[in-house]
Parts: C-alpha cells; sequence; structure tokens
C-alpha cells in the first residue's frame, strides 16, 4: 500500500503536474544541487533545483526593490535564499542564539533574525557562496533546516505557556518526536551541505518516493490559548490533561488558510475534529493521516492539493474511516476542551519551578538594530548571560524562559535599554501580525511587514476616536492570498490584491475558531480606514457586553457567518 499510489483513484485519468516529475527524477531530493552551486554564472539555482532546495528549507528570492535597477543595468536580479530553519516548538538554546546572531550579522545582506508565525527564525538575503556554510554553521549549533519548506510535514508548532510548565514539556516532546517521525528519511540533506557519507536511498516508508502532493503542517497544542491557530493546519493535536498529566489527544485534521484570487475552488478551511486517542497511537496517526494524504491527494492540481480539500472531495468520514484501519486505531469521543484566548501573554510570568518567563513583544517578528532600538544588540547581550532558554512563538514574539529570580532585574534593563520591552505598546499591536511580503517574497502583491506599522497607527486612533483606545481587535496583513500570515482567522484581516490595494475580510473570532469573509475588493487605504471607521464607531457603541469585534460584525449581519468553507465562504 505505501508507495504505490501516484494519485487518487478518481483523478487518475488527469495529467500530473510538473513537481511530480521534477520530485520523482530528483533521486530522492538530491537534483544536481551540488552541481549547481558551484556555477559561477548565476547567483541563483537553476531547473529544477529552484523548487527541490525547498525540500532542504530554502526558498530563492530576490530583491525586489533594485529588481528593475539591475533589469536596466542588464544584470540578473539579485538572486538569494531564505532559510527556515527547523524547530519543533520554537525551543532554542542561547548559545545556538549567539550562532544565529554572528551569521546573520556576517553573511547576509539583511543583518536581520526574522521570527516567524511557524515558531521558529528565518534568514533572508544568503547568497550562493554563503549557502553550504549557513548550513555547517547551524549543525554545528545543533539546527538544521530539514522539512521546513516543500512538499512534507515542516515545523511542528507547539505551545509556548510556561505557566504550565510540566504538561507544556509533555506536549513538546511529542511536538519533537513528531517532527522527527515525519521527516523525509532521505541523506540528500547531509551529502549536500554537510559533506557527509554518500548513501544510495532506496524508499521513503512515509512520504513516498514523490513526497506529498503539497505542503503539510502540523501542531501540538495546550488549550486554553489557541496561540499555535490550529484551524491554519492540516494535522492537530489538542493536548487533554488528566490531574496535570497528559494523557492523549483530540486530532484535528483539515484546516488551512492559503487560497487564490479569483478561483472559488480555493478556500480557507477550519480542522475537523476527528476524535481522541491515547498517548501510545500518537505517531501511528500522525504518520497515517500523512500517509492517506499522500495517496488520495490531488496530485494534478496543486492549487486543491492540500489535505483541506481532499477532506472536502472524499468525505471526512472516509478520510477518517481510512486512517483508522491504517493506523490500527479507532477514534474514541473527542474529550472536552475550550479555548478562551489566543496569542502571547507579555511581560513577566511566574513558572511553576520558580523561574520566570519574559515575552516579548517583536514587531512583525523582525531582530535588528534600529534607530534608538538596538533589539538584536539586546538579545545578544541577554544570551550571553541567560542560564534557561528562548523560546519562540507561533506569533513572531520571543519568551526568554527559566530566569532564575536573582537574574531577573538585570534581564529586564537589558530589554528595556535595548527598546525589547515597552509598557505603552497597544492592545491592538500586540495581537497584530503580519507576513514578510516585499521586499523579498517574490508571491507579494502589495506590502505587508512594512505597512504594518502606519496601518496600526491609524487604526489606533480610529480606536481612540470612538473612545476604546484600550480595546483590541485582531488585525492581520498579507502581501498575497497563500495564508502564511493567518489573515483567514482575523477579525479584519486585509489580503493584498496588488500595489496598495486589499481585499477586506471580516468576521474572524478573538480565538481563531471562526474564518472571516470578504467584505470589500480591491480597495486602498482611504476607503479600508472609511469602512473601519464606520464599523469601529457602531461597534463601540452597540455591542453587547465583552463582545469582540468579529462576533459583533456576523451579529449585526455585517457579513454572514462562515460555517462550512465549501459552501460558505464564496457564497
Amino acid at each position: 500500500m505505501l508507495d504505490k499510489v501516484e494519485n487518487s483513484p478518481e483523478l487518475e485519468s488527469l495529467p500530473l503536474t510538473d513537481n511530480e516529475r521534477l520530485k520523482r527524477e530528483s533521486n530522492f531530493l538530491r537534483g544536481t544541487i551540488a552541481e549547481d552551486l558551484k556555477d559561477p554564472i548565476t547567483g541563483g539555482f537553476t531547473a529544477d533545483n529552484f523548487q527541490l532546495i525547498r525540500f532542504h528549507g530554502m526558498y530563492q528570492q530576490d530583491d525586489r526593490d533594485i529588481r528593475s535597477e539591475r533589469s536596466q543595468q542588464k544584470l540578473e536580479p539579485l538572486h538569494n535564499v531564505m532559510l527556515r530553519a527547523r524547530l519543533p516548538g520554537g525551543i532554542i538554546k542561547p548559545e545556538q542564539w549567539l550562532a544565529i546572531d554572528r551569521f546573520a550579522a556576517d553573511k547576509t545582506l539583511y543583518g536581520s533574525i526574522r521570527l516567524t508565525n511557524r515558531q521558529t527564525f528565518q534568514y533572508h538575503g544568503v547568497l550562493k557562496p554563503n549557502i553550504k556554510e549557513m548550513h555547517q554553521v547551524l549543525n554545528g549549533a545543533g539546527i538544521d533546516s530539514i522539512a521546513t519548506a516543500g512538499d512534507v510535514n515542516r515545523n511542528v508548532l507547539c505551545s509556548t505557556n510556561p505557566v504550565e510548565s510540566e504538561l507544556h514539556q509533555e506536549a513538546y516532546e511529542w511536538a519533537k518526536k513528531i517532527s522527527e517521525h515525519l521527516l523525509p528519511k532521505t541523506k540528500a540533506y547531509m551529502e549536500i551541505w554537510l559533506d557527509g557519507k554518500k548513501e544510495k536511498t532506496t524508499e521513503e516508508p512515509i512520504l513516498g518516493s514523490t513526497y506529498l502532493p503539497r505542503k503539510f503542517k502540523t501542531t501540538v497544542t495546550v488549550p486554553p490559548n489557541n496561540e499555535v491557530d490550529i484551524h491554519a493546519n492540516d494535522l492537530n493535536f489538542i493536548a487533554i490533561a488528566e490531574k496535570g498529566k497528559l494523557v492523549g489527544f483530540n486530532v484535528l485534521v483539515g484546516g488551512g488558510l492559503a487560497m487564490t484570487h479569483g478561483e472559488t475552488g480555493t478556500y480557507p478551511r477550519k480542522a475537523d475534529d476527528f476524535g481522541f486517542i491515547a498517548l501510545e497511537h500518537t505517531l501511528a496517526v500522525a504518520e497515517h493521516v500523512v500517509s492517506v494524504q499522500r495517496d488520495w491527494g490531488n496530485r494534478s492540481d496543486r492549487k486543491n492539493a492540500k489535505t483541506k480539500y481532499t477532506l472536502d472531495r472524499v468525505g471526512i468520514d472516509v478520510f477518517k474511516a481510512e486512517v483508522e484501519l491504517r493506523a490500527g486505531v479507532t477514534f474514541q469521543d473527542s474529550r472536552p476542551y475550550e479555548f478562551t484566548s489566543r496569542g502571547d501573554r507579555f511581560g513577566w510570568v511566574d513558572g511553576i519551578d520558580g523561574n520566570q518567563h519574559l515575552t516579548l513583544f517583536i514587531m512583525n517578528g523582525r531582530i535588528l538594530d534600529y534607530p534608538g532600538r538596538p533589539l538584536k544588540t539586546g538579545l545578544r547581550k541577554i544570551a550571553e548571560i541567560h542560564p534557561g532558554d528562548f523560546r519562540i512563538t507561533a506569533n513572531q514574539n520571543l519568551v526568554i524562559a527559566g530566569v532564575p529570580p536573582k537574574q531577573k532585574d538585570e534581564i529586564e534593563r537589558i530589554a528595556r535599554e535595548h527598546g525589547l520591552l515597552d509598557d505603552n505598546t497597544s492592545p491592538l499591536k500586540l495581537n497584530s501580525m503580519a507576513c514578510v511580503s516585499l521586499p523579498t517574497c517574490p508571491l507579494a502583491m502589495a506590502e505587508a511587514e512594512r505597512y504594518l506599522p502606519t496601518l496600526i497607527e491609524k487604526v489606533e486612533g480610529l480606536l481612540e476616536k470612538h473612545g476604546i483606545a484600550q480595546d483590541h481587535l485582531i488585525l492581520r496583513v498579507v502581501g498575497c492570498p497563500n495564508g502564511c500570515g493567518r489573515a483567514m482567522l482575523a477579525e479584519v484581516g486585509l489580503v493584498g490584491k496588488g500595489p496598495g490595494k486589499y481585499n477586506l475580510y471580516l468576521g474572524g473570532n478573538r480565538v481563531g475558531t471562526r474564518i472571516p469573509k470578504l467584505y470589500r475588493e480591491n480597495i486602498g487605504e482611504e476607503v479600508i480606514l472609511g469602512e473601519l471607521d464606520s464599523l469601529i464607531a457602531r461597534w463601540a457603541t452597540e455591542r453587547n457586553e465583552g463582545e469582540g469585534f468579529g462576533d459583533f460584525v456576523i451579529r449585526q449581519g455585517v457579513v454572514k457567518e462562515v460555517k462550512v468553507s465549501v459552501t460558505d465562504f464564496h457564497a
């Protein structure tokens, strides 16, 4: 059964996408990457290698701000790569941070470290001659980038809540186990980047010789905080505890946020609850949710290849039954749980072990030394003295975890002196998010990261105008509809449509369990702010007690609630 099916039975008559060919011919993800590295004629990767390096955790990009200028000079674009590291649960040691910091400063075009909502970090602007060194530096620090991009299971997210640290530690250990279990077995990464011994690969027992039809994302989370946005992911394990001890997981399958403008066959979708499993079945269920998607996913249309579309095409019950059959497990009824919050708890939080944890807000996750705010220097100074660890959150922020009481004042002093801690940051800003977008993302249609601070300031003005300055809404901006900034789980989501133009979506909720709906299409800032001004004015005066903005616009009929995406999202 494993590794026999190249396309789902009902799709067998359709041609496979070219991505299926290049995976099949790649010699288990090796391609000719090693040879391409030696080519001095171009700063980029050619032919299939452009796609294959993604399985090694990299995307080829260029600086779009200077693309036109270089073209006029008859130069190729300034090709470079973005690398995304593999850090299950986002936990990193101070000595690892220092190694990451040094390479960012010495060998990247932008000098920054970018924390992502995949609970890891990214380098942007690594030129071809420095790529191999980058992997070797990371490997020396105990970090790799295996399977953080491409058609595989990517970095596994996990709750970073330091309050329930014993339960979190158990969940984190499972996140690591799931990540390791679902990794590609090919040694291509070690051979190409680390000069490892060449070993012939004959099979990929879980992923298959042509890997998955599309990317696959997994989380492990501990209620009541939905900090990892479970509905953005293909596979989710919701921790169920008894007397403070982890006893199993509720399993949710089929979430995903990407879509394509103008194509109604694509849509964001919430994950479905398959039921409860005991701990001993975790890896088997993870493996066979993946294997069913591997065999049944659409390999003829990458826009409909994700798990969410497989569930809607074959039926939730059929997919679930196949997982049970392959795993030899029967899902039990889901155990009760509730999400009451989303996002990070900022400032100091007491841990149960006597240590404390400081959560820092990092605007857009971008760590760099700015005028008057030398964030990167501050974190380096903290890493030099901190005996605990760092935890990257799924919301682009950073926890300085495990701070002994005697060190608390020193850590806080460094954080404040370097602009890492600001008591006046608004609730709106703390709960907002943007993807990277321009100038480095090749898919970006509009600004996101660079635009978000300006937009926040103007929306803060609207909240103040209507007397609710200390309230907030979940605001997210993305440069394209591919889902990276999770705007399709926001109360107000802006999705880039073109330069300075966005689609405005409304109606998500504060805990991240509802998809928003299109309200206005292809509009600029003036219209966006005009619409928000009117709606915030109504929300301030007409809302029920404690009613969030997204709940308000649904109740008032501003937009219809999206209950079932396949029928409701485009209706």
